[in-house]
């Protein structure tokens, strides 16, 4: 199999899984509260992590070996399992994934821009920026 094929169907199927993770956590947002769904979205989470580490060996022994800054990452899954619980009832999974997604390339393109966080280095060009522009508009004409 061609590896960007692999790459682009890997990719949907994680879009895919943001798509659904977004309504049902905002379920559990409306029934019990943004950090109570933000707890349960992470410890089911855990769970499925932990199952397949049992069976197939873990390097979790060697977290020490990570820089403290990428230990925050489950921390900023807070904000995004609580704004999509947020956003989801008053704008609509579309326009509140669409809208995750924009703030997720503007990041992105940022961090490439300066190579950051491990990133090899990007420039951002003008043929991004009209990129760029283009998400933002689609952004607007989901969310109006």
């Amino acid at each position: 199999m061609d590896t960007l094929f692999l790459i682009i169907l890997i990719g949907l199927a994680g879009g895919m899984a943001i798509g659904v993770q977004g309504p049902l956590s905002s379920l559990i947002t409306q029934k019990l509260g943004p950090l109570e769904s933000v707890f349960i979205v992470h410890i089911g989470g855990a769970i499925a992590a932990l199952i397949p580490m049992a069976f197939l060996g873990s390097r979790l022994g060697q977290w020490k070996n990570v820089p403290w800054y990428a230990l925050c990452a489950g921390a900023l899954g807070l904000i995004v399992i609580m704004g999509m619980g947020y956003m989801i009832p008053r704008i609509g999974a579309a326009g509140a994934l669409i809208t995750l997604m924009a703030g997720q390339i503007l990041v992105a393109a940022i961090l490439d821009h300066f190579g950051l966080l491990g990133m090899a280095p990007r420039t951002i060009d003008l043929q991004r920026v009209f990129g760029f522009v283009v998400v933002m508009l689609g952004v607007w004409l989901t969310v109006r």
